[in-house]
């Protein structure tokens, strides 16, 4: 066995598990820091390249992407290594980013944000499965608090430095600072050995094609429903259609392959269901807030990007402040339910006070409102990801992994679809007094420059329109809140495992000798 590498039933600690931890945390970092960077650049961005009705396309076409490779990311590393898909999951998201920081119109920075996400989808699937492997559930709590915080240290101060570098820089070096924090990762894992094991199994292969199909008709639906098309239209109706059939023959494929890209099995374990459920949703409501917010606040607020980014602090201290005392409190009781009801309930009232916010709400009581609303969101990312992990069989943590992660994903994709056809909406039909359309007079750009240069009478209408937009996602978002609490309602609080046995990570298997009856078994370590 090689230097460095761990045995069979052998857990990191020390130096070694303190840097995949490390390389693990900056690689999600990536994810959400693009993320959250990005909200506060939004508005420059529509600026420059045109293209407001294409907006949402943005965050749909990243989380889309997402959406459809993480199954195949998470099983992936659980045929052939959880490293190396990790790896070549950071090398993609490099190329996106750089490619996106290139793009000389809309068109082009949409399909480079879904390259990125091709390689986005195995950043969180592949460190929650190398930290799952590594780390008991019981102990993950702890582990996934410092995850949580650090995380929501990142949305901290994300909206901040993405208001500076568009102040300063420029929107494009928003994705170009991806580039150190990524490679930094990458010589992290790079030089460790994981446990791990291999198959002979294919990849599921019809699955993966009927899961692209299926999502991807789901998404373009709520995308494209009440904005380019009726809902009743024969376009989105043969879509619609289109996801069911992809549905029914992905669950007719996935009982009868050999290495199925989404265990049907898992979803026997009603924890594990339920808070997928609570895991859509929360998507749904996080990246709705991420990325309106912003708008809401430059626009509405007047505040300048780096400003905006400073007020969305409320909503993320919050959900830093929850993370950390969560993941102690975890470890030592080992109770979680209490977190999952709470932080749904959190969620809806935090989401249907932002609904509440127009263009005479101070900033301190937006402030409030935002603070109730992370407060929801870290109490739940956190508990979701850990009943996912503890619902699993060790062999199929990644699959665990990856489906939480597309839970959420997917949830995003489809909420801040929909969330951008209500605020479309709401711009697009906005009038001033004399009936003026504020779409028809070139103030359908939410860069800030640009409406300074309006007549009073027509930004103060699209200020109207821009509150009555995000007023609407909020009310939307309650919705999808109040369903993921009553989904963590129904979760029974089942013991977590205290141990972990991992797979060997030789490439061929390591012999052992039979055992000895007369001799002692010795005890594995924990």
């Amino acid at each position: 066995m090689s230097q460095g590498q761990p045995a069979s039933g052998e857990l990191l600690r020390g130096p070694r598990l303190y840097m995949v931890m490390a390389a693990a945390v900056l690689a999600m970092l990536l994810g959400s820091l693009d993320s959250m960077i990005l909200g506060a650049a939004m508005p420059r961005i529509v600026g420059e390249l045109g293209g407001l009705d294409r907006l949402s396309w943005l965050v749909t076409a990243y989380m889309l992407t997402i959406a459809v490779s993480t199954p195949l990311w998470g099983k992936l590393g659980d045929m052939y290594g959880h490293k190396g898909a990790f790896i070549w999951a950071i090398v993609l998201f490099l190329a996106g980013s750089v490619l996106s920081g290139m793009a000389q119109s809309m068109s082009q920075l949409i399909g480079f944000r879904a390259l990125q996400g091709l390689g986005g989808g195995g950043l969180m699937v592949g460190a929650l499965a190398i930290i799952g492997t590594l780390v008991p559930p019981r102990q993950q709590g702890k582990y996934q608090g410092v995850i949580s915080g650090v995380m929501g240290l990142a949305m901290v101060g994300g909206p901040l430095i993405g208001g500076v570098i568009a102040d300063q820089l420029g929107w494009r070096w928003c994705f170009y600072v991806n580039v150190p924090v990524g490679a930094a990762a990458l010589i992290m894992i790079a030089w460790l050995r994981l446990p791990r094991q291999r198959t002979q199994a294919r990849i599921d292969i019809a699955g993966v094609i009927l899961l692209t199909i299926a999502i991807s008709a789901v998404v373009l639906v709520t995308t494209w429903g009440g904005k380019d098309y009726a809902w009743t239209s024969p376009p989105l109706l043969a879509l619609l259609a289109l996801a069911l059939a992809a549905l029914v023959a992905l669950v007719y494929v996935e009982r009868r392959v050999t290495a199925p890209l989404l265990p049907l099995a898992l979803f026997k374990n009603a924890n594990f269901s339920l808070i997928t459920v609570a895991g859509l949703f929360l998507g749904c409501v996080m990246t709705s807030a991420v990325t309106f917010l912003p708008i809401f606040q430059q626009v509405v607020q007047h505040a300048s990007a780096t400003n905006a980014g400073l007020l969305l602090l409320p909503m993320f201290a919050a959900m830093v402040a929850v993370s950390a005392f969560g993941g102690q409190f975890i470890t030592k009781s080992g109770k979680y339910k209490a977190f999952v009801v709470v932080g749904g309930a959190a969620l809806a009232v935090g989401s249907f006070l932002l609904s509440w916010a127009g263009r005479g709400t101070s900033p301190v009581v937006l402030g409030v409102f935002m603070a109730a609303l992370g407060l929801g969101m870290g109490l739940l990312t956190q508990t979701t990801l850990l009943i996912s992990l503890q619902s699993a069989e060790l062999k199929d943590l990644g699959v665990a992994s990856s489906t939480a992660t597309l839970a959420r994903s997917l949830g995003g994709s489809v909420g801040v679809a929909i969330s951008g056809a209500l605020f479309a909406g709401a711009v697009s039909g906005a009038r001033t007094a004399d009936g003026t359309p504020v779409s028809g007079a070139g103030g359908a750009q939410p860069d800030p420059n640009v409406l300074a240069r309006l007549p009073h009478a027509l930004r103060q209408a699209y200020e109207n329109a821009v509150a009555d937009g995000t007023s609407r996602i909020f009310l939307f978002c309650t919705v999808l809140a109040a369903i993921a609490l009553v989904a963590g309602c129904f979760v029974k609080e089942v013991p977590l495992r205290t141990a972990n046995v991992p797979e060997t990570d030789d490439t061929t298997p390591t012999p052992t000798a039979a055992p000895d009856p007369a001799q002692p078994s010795s005890p594995v370590n924990p």
